[in-house]
């Protein structure tokens, strides 16, 4: 199997980033980390081993990118606008430096943002907010509202809230979507969310599917037994669900 390690100065963010490639060909599916996670954590994890046969057939490639999710959503000493600022220079490292990476090294193929737990959070939101560019976004045990008390998750914004925000978190941007090229972008697209019936988050999944299923977005909504928040589920799911 191809396997290609890369690093660079990010003048989005101002830092060096890392990520992982795997596979040489096929379909791309771009990987972010749980909370808190890095880049390598899919590979740690066994999810890269689930998909061993089609990346060794060349119909998959995978690109698994670091996060910074310490420096943005849970950097808790700093403000919630530098917080936001901060996640918005992430978001344009993925849209302006990720993404041409991706396609020069795999030209006219089909990309699905994908991630697990918060990763499942940033796939679905960066998919839903730049569906231009993606095909697809498959999310397993996610969180869709960074606002919401829920069992001993608590807000990540503690009280606050602005257009900003709110623009960030897809269970309060769908309801408002009425721009009619972009609701024509979000139908073009297939969302694919998988969680546990018993995960905090599960009642949130089901209010994202309303508010998708209002707009005519196409969307499955599978539950699983239990809450089904690990990767020993998550490497179920990645064989059923691609």
């Amino acid at each position: 199997m191809n396997r290609e390690y890369h690093k660079w100065h990010s003048p989005a963010l101002g830092r060096e980033m890392e990520l992982l490639v795997f596979g040489s060909g096929g379909q791309r599916l771009l990987v972010f980390p749980s909370r808190k996670a890095r880049f390598y954590e899919y590979e740690d994890h066994g999810m890269v081993h689930s998909l061993r046969k089609p990346l060794e057939e060349g119909k998959l490639q995978l690109v698994c990118v670091d996060g910074v999710d310490e420096e943005s959503l849970y950097c808790f000493d700093t403000t919630p606008e530098q917080r936001i600022e901060r996640h918005l220079q992430y978001e344009r490292y993925i849209l302006e430096e990720v993404l041409p990476f991706s396609a020069q090294k795999n030209p006219h193929t089909p990309l699905t943002a994908h991630g697990c737990s918060l990763g499942a959070y940033h796939a679905v939101a960066m998919a839903m907010r730049h569906p231009q560019h993606f095909q697809r976004a498959l999310a397993f045990s996610g969180r869709y509202d960074l606002t919401l008390h829920t069992a001993h998750y608590h807000s990540l914004f503690h009280g606050f809230y602005s257009d900003a925000l709110r623009d960030l978190i897809p269970n309060h941007f769908v309801p408002r979507i009425t721009d009619r090229k972009r609701l024509k972008a979000l139908r073009d697209m297939r969302f694919t969310f998988v969680i546990g019936d018993e995960d905090p988050f599960f009642e949130n999944n089901l209010d994202l599917s309303r508010a998708m299923a209002a707009k005519k977005l196409r969307h499955e909504l599978h539950a699983w037994c239990g809450s089904a928040h690990r990767f020993r589920y998550w490497r179920q799911m990645i064989r059923i669900y691609l």
